[in-house]
């Protein structure tokens, strides 16, 4: 099995911007039309494509915002696999090589995310990998989690 993680380009971008979650899980997560509206708004933001075998099965967005501690946080601030491939494995797939990207290219010791604890879903995930909250909530008031690693 080959993963990719890739830029969201001209190249990509409609197929990306036609992602969707199942209808419980809208609530939770915001479409890629949003994301993309967001990280243009925001330049920390670094939206990417999940790729196995070259096929678009997910999406992240995720980036390095300074100021928020003294050196500093990684986020992982959007995550979703498309509905048609959940049920696969590959959010654990797919979240295990978006925690060694991250790793890689920020350089970082720690990652963060944020979530409704009611999405037990993604909490349950999160957890498996090894994110603990942390007692913060964000702006939205979902509750912060973070991993060391």
């Amino acid at each position: 099995m080959n993963i990719e993680i890739r830029a969201v380009t001209k190249e990509n971008l409609k197929e990306v911007l036609a992602l969707d979650v199942s209808t419980p899980q809208k609530s939770y997560v915001e479409s890629t039309k949003q994301c993309l509206e967001d990280a243009v708004e925001c330049n920390y933001y670094q939206p990417a494509g999940l790729y196995q075998d070259g096929i678009l099965v997910g999406f992240a967005m995720y980036g390095f915002f300074p100021g928020e501690g003294q050196k500093g946080r990684v986020w992982l601030d959007r995550y979703l696999i498309d509905e048609r491939f959940q049920g696969q494995g590959l959010g654990s797939i797919m979240l295990e090589a978006l925690i060694a990207h991250l790793v890689k290219l920020y350089h970082c010791d720690e990652i963060y995310l944020s979530l409704y604890d009611d999405n037990q879903c993604a909490l349950h995930l999160y957890q498996k990998f090894g994110f603990k909250f942390n007692g913060e909530q964000d702006i939205n008031g979902e509750k912060v989690m973070v991993k060391v690693v």
